[in-house]
């Protein structure tokens, strides 16, 4: 069966915002383009240097370089602006030059939806004074947001390594963090098919498109689509914790603090530059990030006109 007109286009837009690392970058697994990363430190405009190729296309599945742009090994007019925009949204030094703090933001494990489109905030970056602070969140393109306040969710149940008590836990919160702020009430389902929310572990090429395969360890480590799609999906192949000690292991990443960032996704929010938002697009391994910041709680509630 074919979805409707009206979800097809969804999906198509959805599949245009939320892009992983495999295709972007040529490679299975995060370590690899990583390595090639590191080594672009000190680059700059007029070079031409192995790796430039694969650094263009991260820039361009995460918005910083337009679609069609030249993804060669030289270093153009076309990367060095990219650089720009991306040292500009995580707070570095603007300089188009690939210096080290620059590379190693690069390098940190993040969110597979993307930071911009060609260039700008899908639906505008919104940088206004709210009371005594300025907001810095944005929605996805067209601001697509549910008609229903009561949302069902359902767990799939291939590639678990927890128990699904454990994930009824851990989500359970995570859903409970934004209700506490919105009109959104969570309901947990066995109906996979039905729920609104499907969330499901997988690997690679999963289903959605080559284009938003996951990337193995330390790379890509979830997306969601925005409303009303309802997918959340998350690397199968990440060491995730759900509680303190599992968050001792080397190279894990906290479950929970994920699920908060994703679910903003399926809500209708895009990426924030405020680094304590949870909408931000990056996490550390071994760090638990589960409160909503201010600028969260701004943009869902200007979103949903609260």
């Amino acid at each position: 069966m074919h979805p409707s007109p009206p979800f097809a286009a969804l999906l198509l837009l959805c599949a245009a915002l939320c892009f992983s690392a495999t295709e972007a970058f040529g490679h299975g697994h995060g370590s690899q383009w990583w390595d090639e990363f590191h080594g672009l430190a000190g680059c700059q405009k007029g070079q031409n240097t192995s790796g430039l190729d694969a650094l263009k296309r991260y820039f361009q599945h995460f918005g910083y370089l337009h679609d069609h742009a030249n993804c060669s090994n030289e270093f153009d007019d076309d990367l060095e602006e990219a650089i720009r925009l991306y040292q500009h949204n995580f707070h570095l030094n603007v300089t188009g030059v690939l210096d080290t703090p620059t590379v190693q933001e690069l390098i940190k494990p993040r969110c597979g939806v993307k930071d911009l489109v060609n260039g700008t905030s899908p639906s505008g970056r919104y940088v206004a004074k709210i009371g005594h602070s300025v907001a810095h969140f944005s929605f996805f393109q067209n601001s697509p947001r549910w008609t229903k306040n009561t949302l069902s969710y359902a767990f799939s149940t291939e590639n678990q390594a927890f128990q699904r008590a454990q994930l009824q836990a851990v989500f359970s919160s995570a859903f409970a963090r934004w209700s506490a702020v919105s009109s959104f009430n969570f309901v947990e389902t066995t109906d996979l098919q039905s729920a609104d929310i499907k969330i499901r572990f997988a690997r690679g090429n999963h289903g959605d498109g080559a284009a938003n395969a996951f990337t193995g360890k330390l790379g890509t480590l979830a997306h969601a689509f925005a409303p009303e799609v309802g997918m959340c999906h998350f690397d199968a192949d990440e060491t995730w914790a759900i509680d303190a000690a599992g968050l001792s292991t080397i190279n894990s990443f906290d479950l929970e603090s994920v699920a908060v960032h994703e679910i903003g996704h399926l809500l209708g929010l895009d990426h924030s530059t405020v680094p304590n938002a949870i909408m931000y697009p990056k996490i550390p391994q071994r760090t638990r990030k589960v409160n909503l910041d201010a600028d969260d709680i701004q943009g869902i509630r200007a979103l949903y006109a609260q």
